[in-house]
């Protein structure tokens, strides 16, 4: 296993420094912004709390028989709820339903078989559906002595604030930016490449790592310039609409249609001129815009809605812009 990221060191660090001290919650709520490397510390801390024999170091030993079980996929108490397929669609879910909490609150009723802690992991917990919130209340609201639960989100402000209030929070904080490229340089990483994909990611290295190895700053560029051509009437809405949505980089094209936007509302009010992005001037109206398409986004998931149709309307929105004769003035 490499090594974590000074980032992801420090809040494990601390979550074992708790655990040490007997101050580590019950239920403890890791969030942070996307790629940042919550799951991948939840499940140490899981394995740690699963281990027999932890190291001098705090971490699980990898040796005994609950580290082996869980290498293996197959440790009887550790329990994982997420997305799950739709067996009527063939299709993953977008919720977490009730049924599956409440399968996790009956199993938490169980005598751990292992003789130690039990431990369960939801992620994305903010995919859980209301029901599904009500039930893990009612798990929260009896905390047992040694049942560990880990909840992993990027979205926190989507889960119930009864819920929220009852987790110790484990923040995972964007590093400074020196840290963050010193680390993309060390993955390998040119500095003149991890620069600009640093600057994209808004500072988040997970995320600049992730579009530098699967080609997303050229999928950004590409966004800008449909973007551009949309709003110079070069290139229909609805196809646009269909072309962005055609694919598994549907969500990704929207994510960078809403941050190009916010970059150029920020950049508005400096009195400067966004990067690749030709922009309207009208600071309102963008950021409607904005919170337009970040809407759409968020409903990718739901199958009853005609999506193509929602971002083509948007994509016409856009190009209204540049076609107000109030703002005619303010195009760059």
């Amino acid at each position: 296993m490499s090594a974590l990221a000074p980032w992801q060191q420090r809040v494990l660090d601390g979550a074992l420094a708790a655990l040490a001290e007997g101050r580590l919650g019950h239920a403890l709520l890791f969030t942070g912004a996307p790629k940042m490397g919550k799951g991948r510390v939840a499940e140490m801390l899981a394995r740690r709390l699963l281990c027999a024999t932890p190291g001098a170091d705090g971490l699980a030993c990898g040796r005994c028989r609950g580290c082996q079980l869980y290498s293996a996929g197959t440790h009887p108490d550790l329990r994982t709820v997420t997305l799950e397929l739709n067996e009527k669609t063939d299709k993953l879910r977008s919720e977490i339903v009730v049924e599956q909490v409440r399968e996790l609150g009956a199993w938490f009723s169980l005598t751990p078989q292992m003789g130690g802690a039990q431990v369960a992991l939801i992620h994305p917990a903010h995919a859980m559906n209301l029901n599904a919130s009500n039930a893990l209340l009612k798990t929260l609201e009896e905390p047992s002595r040694e049942r560990y639960l880990l909840l992993v989100t990027d979205r926190p402000g989507r889960l119930p604030a009864t819920i929220r209030s009852r987790c110790q929070r484990l923040e995972f904080r964007a590093p400074s930016r020196a840290e963050a490229l010193a680390w993309l340089c060390a993955a390998g990483h040119p500095e003149k490449l991890a620069e600009p994909a640093l600057e994209a990611a808004r500072g988040h290295p997970g995320l600049a790592a992730d579009w530098l190895a699967e080609g997303g700053l050229e999928l950004r560029r590409g966004v800008a310039a449909d973007l551009n051509a949309v709003a110079a009437g070069k290139q229909p809405a609805v196809e646009l609409a269909q072309r962005w949505l055609a694919d598994e980089q549907a969500e990704l094209r929207l994510r960078f249609a809403a941050e190009l936007a916010l970059d150029g509302a920020a950049h508005r009010l400096a009195g400067a001129t966004a990067p690749g992005l030709t922009l309207p001037g009208d600071f309102q109206k963008l950021s409607a815009w904005y919170d337009g398409i970040n809407r759409a986004r968020e409903q990718l998931g739901v199958p009853a809605l005609r999506h193509d149709l929602a971002l083509a309307g948007l994509l016409l929105e856009w190009r209204s812009l540049f076609n107000d004769p109030g703002m005619q003035g303010a195009r760059r």
